[in-house]
């Protein structure tokens, strides 16, 4: 007997899909039958080539879109349900994270700005914009849904920085401290209308981001070290449990955080 994972469907909308944890995302979510949308600013061969590897024009597209405002996560959205006609799942997982360590009281206005902007304003025009479009969607279901259904999932990506922060780079862990607050506010206003609102803090991930500091041979073993389960995860790995949280076996889980960090949270 098959488990319920398939988003047949569904249409996901996911940020930052052209490489590591979203570009797995990405493929998860269209082999398990749901027609994705996602976006990318600058990797625009990698975008097109995952999006050709995904399914045609009808079931998977790249949007090249700028995620810096409130104003860019909604045109976002809106460019998604124009191409699919449709929204059921969003998962915010761009973001910046500077691998240089910024001691507090030399980061510039500029980065500091910049970090929130990526990180936490475009987040928040994303979420306006798609529960907009899930309520619209849903109008007279009502938001008691039977078991295994839902009006919509969000899907929100901290981090282990996000909940016990993280020296010189104050920035980013503000940002994703952010998101897992505003995970607990929207499950509370929007799990009575159907929709789920969930996140997943990813620990230390093997992606182009973290390339450069995972390899510095001093530096990587030190973050090896504090993981329980010895290595860093794969971008799949991460996948994985952001799926999950959209499908029907997840049906009764609202405001969660997600911890997919090897341990490592709870020995830091």
């Amino acid at each position: 007997m098959a488990l319920p994972l398939s988003l047949e469907g569904k249409v996901a909308l996911i940020t930052g899909g052209s490489r590591g944890i979203g570009a797995e995302t990405v493929r998860l979510f269209a082999e398990a039958g749901a027609r994705v949308a996602f976006s990318y600013r600058q990797a625009q061969s990698q975008a097109e080539s995952l999006a050709a590897d995904c399914g045609d024009a009808q079931s998977c597209i790249a949007i090249e879109q700028e995620l810096n405002t409130p104003e860019d996560g909604r045109k976002l959205v809106e460019k998604a349900v124009t191409a699919f006609d449709r929204l059921d799942i969003l998962v915010a997982n761009h973001g910046i994270w500077e691998s240089n360590d910024v001691p507090v009281d030399e980061i510039s206005v500029a980065q500091w700005r910049r970090t929130l902007g990526v990180n936490l304003d475009s987040v928040f025009g994303l979420v306006q914009a798609a529960t907009a479009q899930m309520l619209r969607q849903s109008s007279g279901c009502g938001g008691s849904s039977d078991e295994g259904t839902a009006n919509g999932h969000i899907v929100l990506i901290s981090s282990t920085a996000g909940q016990r922060g993280e020296a010189y780079h104050a920035d980013y862990a503000v940002t994703k401290g952010a998101l897992i607050s505003l995970t607990k506010s929207l499950s509370s206003e929007l799990a009575p209308k159907g929709i789920r609102v969930n996140c997943v803090a990813p620990g230390w991930v093997a992606t182009d981001m973290s390339a450069s500091t995972l390899a510095d041979p001093e530096i990587g073993t030190k973050i090896r070290s504090v993981i329980p389960v010895g290595r860093v995860a794969s971008a799949r790995e991460i996948a994985g449990p952001i799926l999950f949280l959209c499908t029907p076996l997840a049906g009764f889980i609202s405001g969660e955080i997600l911890n997919v960090n090897g341990g490592a949270v709870l020995v830091g």
